[in-house]
């Protein structure tokens, strides 16, 4: 499947973004990673405000679509569970540069996109929690959202600490997270 130019251009600035940071790349850095001027950026983007925003919108966007399909798709809550720690782990270990930004870059995201990314953001939380409460009718809102954003926690340190095969690195997360989001005290 060929990846479109916009989409490209994305996955460069991400790139970029996550090893140099935000104000370390230029237009003209986007365009030569790409292949491309930098002036041809504008085509797609109104400039490096709008990457940043596009992709942190875009792939919050893809997480919480994925994790609602993961969802309506199981037959039971337990599988549901499983399918959306799958999703989770496999956006995390094929998307680093992506947490890497989220996490650095976030002041630098104009405000009108860090709200539509935290609420994409806390629809995909709630798609997790109330999976979690369906598994565990006695949990309250409140330990089932502080579960799954510490599980993303866990999930989310690869850009950091994966040091195994990713084969290695999924079945451990996995099996980590569901320990996590199940363990006695939650």
């Amino acid at each position: 499947m060929s990846v479109s130019r916009r989409d490209q251009i994305l996955n460069t600035a991400a790139g970029l973004f996550a090893e140099r940071g935000y104000h370390g790349v230029s237009v003209n850095d986007i365009g030569e990673a790409c292949g491309i001027s930098g002036p041809a950026i504008y085509k797609h983007f109104t400039g490096k405000e709008d990457l940043l925003a596009q992709s942190l919108t875009s792939i919050s966007e893809q997480l919480l679509a994925g994790g609602r399909q993961r969802r309506a798709e199981a037959t039971e809550p337990e599988a549901a569970l499983d399918a959306l720690i799958a999703w989770h782990v496999e956006f995390a270990l094929t998307h680093p540069a992506l947490i890497v930004i989220q996490d650095r870059e976030w002041a630098n995201l104009p405000v009108d996109a860090q709200q539509t990314v935290r609420e994409l953001q806390l629809s995909y939380i709630d798609a997790w929690v109330d999976t979690l409460r369906e598994l565990r009718p006695n949990l309250d809102r409140a330990t089932a959202r502080a579960a799954t954003q510490a599980v993303f926690g866990l999930i989310n340190s690869t850009p950091h600490s994966a040091r195994i095969s990713p084969e290695a690195m999924s079945q451990l997360l996995v099996s980590m997270a569901r320990a996590g989001v199940l363990a006695p005290g939650v």
